[in-house]
């Protein structure tokens, strides 16, 4: 194909493609060459303009996001350029760029909104699809309230969009009610979060009775998000069947296709593992999360790049529940396994993994502790407190909860150290991190405020001293807890 020709992309994508396949660094060094003959001619970015807007494509996340940035200055068409920004935005986040993602998907939507004001039945579809987007990322950086509102305004379109004509909207309107389930979810607000799970299901079901092949993917997914809504609710046998089918939905598709529901399969067991445990069914739990790492292994032999992060996840998955079996040995060697996955991957994408690394740190430093390999665990405990701390740093509204709850662990460690001082302090810190969380979202953070002051509490009793309310009453009038109530804490004044 010549050079600018029609089949240029799709001779660079075959190459790419072939080379990717071969497993040998190939690949990444003809996107290096790929790439330096961009940067001496960026106006030949144009041809690999359709490469972009491929879904499935074997390139690189970072080669993608190169080439959108190359694009985005000669891309001057708001219709184009919308498009072209939604791809950069998700291939920017793969690469734990979030606030990047952002500022590109809020650029998509002010494009769109614009069109859509004055074509509203041209452009609206592509409002609330960039609406979608700008909410996972919003997120992604903890502006949950802000993300909600995103999901909310794109439900809404959805929703005049498939009244009028449902065969071409309902699935995406699908979509956004899942994907609404999640945002409310995220901010304690259950109930709803279940009602549009409940919805979205409903949905897919109807799609997938009449075009089965298209839609029951979309059913699947749908069922685990259902699965989880319940469980969050104490639904747990509902929660069991709705991951049960899942599963089977998802098998009976890996066996058709392998290679494109090999993947989803594996989720949904990971999935299952943790439904099953939450009903004490732990043997039948631990296979399901067993299965789940055996078919992520086979998929990182083959694609490492693109499963690992997925392995790491369920390697933690599989450490839980080994450990709730008693097979602490077992389990302290899936978590030691998570870390280290996670550990290159955050070398290699700091701000993509720095929050799973310090997540299954966390998980390491309580199997550590199980096994009474108290030091260690501390240094876990630790370093995970640590990364957080700069997680915060940058971003304190989506890490500052998760610092708390590290702290915590931490605070575990040194009362498990018998240094209850210690412990009694990192208490108090990780409460006064969470207590302004726990006010705006209590369904949310309420859970683990709570322990953190019994944690305080039952400290401050084996140092022999009573509660320091003067420190103390602040942060439970922050944290928005009635003096009426402040005896649930075990917290007594």
């Amino acid at each position: 194909a010549r050079a600018g020709g029609a089949g240029y992309g799709d001779t660079i994508s075959r190459m790419g493609y072939d080379l990717h396949a071969l497993g040998d660094g190939s690949a990444a060094a003809f996107e290096a060459m790929l790439l330096a003959m961009l940067d001496a001619a960026p106006e030949r970015a144009l041809t690999f303009q359709a490469l972009t807007m491929v879904q499935a494509t074997t390139f690189s996340a970072g080669f993608l996001v190169r080439v959108l940035e190359l694009l985005r200055p000669q891309i001057t068409d708001a219709e184009s350029r919308g498009a072209l920004l939604n791809n950069l935005a998700g291939h920017l986040s793969d690469l734990g760029r979030r606030e990047a993602a952002l500022e590109a998907a809020e650029e998509a939507v002010a494009l769109y909104r614009d069109l859509a004001a004055a074509r509203p039945e041209a452009f609206t579809p592509n409002l609330a699809g960039s609406l979608n987007n700008l909410a996972s990322f919003l997120s992604a950086l903890g502006r949950r309230e802000e993300a909600l509102g995103a999901a909310e305004e794109a439900v809404a379109l959805y929703r005049d969009l498939a009244a009028a004509r449902p065969e071409a909207f309902t699935p995406d309107l699908a979509t956004s009610l899942n994907n609404l389930a999640a945002f409310l979810s995220g901010l304690g607000r259950r109930e709803e979060a279940l009602e549009a799970a409940e919805e979205a299901v409903a949905l897919y079901r109807d799609l997938a009775a009449a075009r089965p092949e298209a839609f029951t993917p979309d059913l699947a997914r749908s069922l685990n998000t259902l699965a989880n809504r319940l469980s969050a609710l104490g639904r747990r046998e509902d929660a069991l069947g709705a991951a049960e089918e899942a599963v089977a939905l998802y098998r009976d598709l890996a066996a058709a296709r392998p290679e494109a529901f090999t993947p989803d399969l594996a989720g949904s067991l990971n999935n299952l593992a943790s439904v099953l445990s939450g009903l004490g069914r732990r043997e039948e739990a631990l296979e399901a999360a067993e299965e789940a790492v055996v078919l992520y292994r086979d998929l990182v032999a083959a694609r490492p790049e693109a499963f690992t992060p997925d392995l790491a996840m369920s390697l933690n998955t599989l450490a839980n529940r080994l450990s709730a079996l008693g097979r602490r040995e077992d389990a302290l060697g899936a978590a030691e396994e998570a870390v280290a996955l996670y550990r290159d991957l955050a070398a290699a994408l700091p701000q993509a993994f720095t929050p799973d690394l310090a997540g299954s740190l966390n998980n390491l430093a309580s199997f550590l502790s199980n096994l009474g390999r108290r030091e260690e665990a501390l240094g876990a405990a630790e370093e995970a407190v640590v990364l957080y701390r700069d997680l915060v740093a940058a971003r304190p509204e989506a890490f500052t909860p998760n610092l708390a709850m590290s702290i915590s662990v931490l605070s575990d460690m040194h009362r498990d150290l018998g240094d209850h001082a210690r412990c009694r302090e990192a208490c108090l810190e990780a409460a006064a991190l969470l207590a302004p969380f726990t006010a705006r979202h209590p369904d949310a953070h309420g859970g683990l405020f709570g322990q953190i002051l019994k944690d305080y509490a039952a400290a401050c009793a084996a140092l022999g001293e009573a509660p320091d309310m003067g420190r103390l009453a602040p942060l439970l009038a922050e944290a928005g807890v009635a003096p009426a109530n402040q005896s649930r804490t075990g917290v007594e004044p």
